[in-house]
């Protein structure tokens, strides 16, 4: 399934399986917390989705690299 996540006036797609909807949630509520980390929100900006697999958040940039970020 996906979910358009919104974080600083910014919308990235959301990919996750269907029994995992809980976690998206959890990567809603981790962004909150990450807010004001600079360095992060520098990175967001370059962000072009999210994929959830369990509680790991797998954000991809346009450049083909990746940040994992555990949201449990």
């Amino acid at each position: 399934m996906m979910r358009v996540l919104t974080f600083k006036n910014r919308s990235v797609p959301v990919y996750y399986p269907n029994e995992q909807s809980a976690s998206v949630e959890l990567l809603h509520h981790k962004l909150y917390e990450m807010e004001l980390d600079f360095d992060f929100r520098k990175k967001w900006k370059r962000i072009k989705s999210v994929e959830m697999v369990r509680d790991v958040a797998i954000f991809q940039y346009s450049d083909g690299t990746k940040l994992y970020l555990e949201v449990s």
